[in-house]
């Protein structure tokens, strides 16, 4: 896997290397693209952003390959991957976990007993396997455990917040998560004014000068997904199907939640970031809304040195809004755009991280189309624990459907609305 992630990191090299040479070429000879290179232009940004998505989608695959392997070892040997067993035979003896013998701690033979107990059949026979670690089980239904009470192990909620995370640029980019038990409202303090000095002279009446402060309250917005599905498809497919049901799930919330915490009103759902962030550069007009080089730069000064020196100080944008920033150069004629070429690197303007937000306006009149500042000072509350992913087998019992949902309350703001995060306007006109 990791070969194959190389081979398409350095392919993306080669072709960002063709579509720089082909600005170049155009920018050397002072006019504009021609049909057939916009024509190549376009195809070979549409090429790099497919490119982008193969490599999220082999990293992705590696890393639930790993954490399958991780829970799958947990469950039958009592260890994580990488993790020896006891010494013992047949059985488990010499100190091995009920059902794993030999060194290592070998997976039991009969895996299809597993496969079916984690479907929810079965009388519990690998109830007594000792693990390493808590596995959180929650009862999905009323009945007993033989009439349809079934568990959902840790690993589908792993997977779940994995899938939300990708899925929203917010939560990607480090915005502050406020994890809290329950769902009440609650108020963040913060500051909207400091004190300021100023010259005294010696005798004289020192003025008063305090500090002013506020309250964003968040609430807690229930987003939900139902998903069913036949007995007989889950009997037939087994764990993988489960797997994708919470990959799916964790999709569905992530962008309902992901588009509210962009472009949110903040009545009866989020404030988003582009809501609160203030206005740091305009455009020109006669443009249809297009950024200029030097108003990118403008932008990314227009939010103070503490804020945008920050850590989690990142840009935002829509895929076309980056095709189009690829083509722009500084006053050296330098691009603004450098790519991440190394494994795990973003691609970066002006040494800050890039991240494609669908939700973000594409380049247009008066639309906010890029966005830039310390996303750390907007808050994410989920409350109740996070994510629920539960399922049932009695919901659809006349039709015999296995029901799962998901469920999830959460709430956002920015909460520093002095100039934490800016945003660029296109001209009106």
């Amino acid at each position: 896997m990791s070969d194959m992630i190389q081979r398409l990191r350095e392919r993306r090299a080669n072709v960002w290397e063709q579509a720089k040479g082909l600005a170049d070429k155009a920018a050397e000879e002072n006019r504009a693209f021609s049909a057939e290179e916009q024509g190549t232009w376009d195809a070979l940004n549409e090429e790099l952003n497919k490119l982008d998505e193969r490599i999220k989608s082999a990293i992705d695959t590696a890393q639930r390959s790993k954490d399958a392997d991780d829970a799958f070892n947990r469950l039958t040997t009592g260890k994580g991957a990488g993790q020896g067993g006891g010494q013992g035979g047949a059985g488990g003896s010499g100190g091995g976990q009920r059902g794993v013998g030999g060194q290592g701690g070998q997976v039991p033979q009969d895996q299809s007993e597993l496969r079916a107990w984690m479907r929810g059949e079965g009388g519990g026979r690998f109830f007594d396997v000792k693990p390493a670690g808590p596995i959180d089980f929650r009862s999905l239904t009323k009945g007993t455990a033989t009439a349809g009470g079934n568990t959902v192990p840790t690993s589908f909620y792993d997977r779940l917040i994995a899938h939300l995370i990708q899925t929203s640029a917010i939560l990607q980019s480090g915005a502050t998560v406020l994890n809290t038990d329950s769902g009440e409202t609650i108020q963040v303090p913060k500051t909207t004014a400091h004190s300021t000095a100023a010259l005294v002279s010696e005798g004289g009446t020192i003025g008063t000068s305090d500090p002013a402060f506020g309250q964003i309250p968040l609430g807690a917005f229930k987003y939900g997904a139902l998903i069913q599905v036949s007995r007989e498809l889950l009997d037939d497919t087994g764990v993988d199907l489960e797997g994708y049901l919470a990959m799916q799930a964790g999709r569905a919330l992530g962008n309902a939640f992901g588009a509210h915490a962009i472009t949110g009103t903040g009545t009866g759902q989020p404030r988003g970031v582009v809501t609160d962030a203030t206005t740091g550069v305009t455009g020109g007009t006669g443009v249809t809304g297009a950024f200029t080089a030097d108003n990118v730069i403008d932008l990314f000064f227009s939010v103070i040195a503490p804020y945008r020196r920050s850590p989690a100080a990142v840009w935002m944008m829509a895929d076309s809004s980056i095709a189009g920033l690829r083509k722009l150069k500084d006053s050296t004629g330098q691009y603004l755009w450098q790519p991440g070429l190394q494994a795990g690197a973003p691609d970066m303007i002006l040494g800050k991280p890039v991240i494609m937000d669908p939700n973000v306006a594409a380049v247009g009149l008066s639309n906010k189309s890029v966005v830039f500042g310390d996303m750390s000072q907007y808050f994410v509350r989920l409350a109740g624990g996070g994510i629920r992913f539960e399922r049932s087998d009695e919901f659809a019992f006349n039709s015999d459907m296995v029901t799962f949902r998901a469920l999830m309350r959460a709430d956002g703001a920015l909460v520093d609305l002095t100039g934490a995060v800016k945003v660029f306007a296109g001209g009106a006109s």
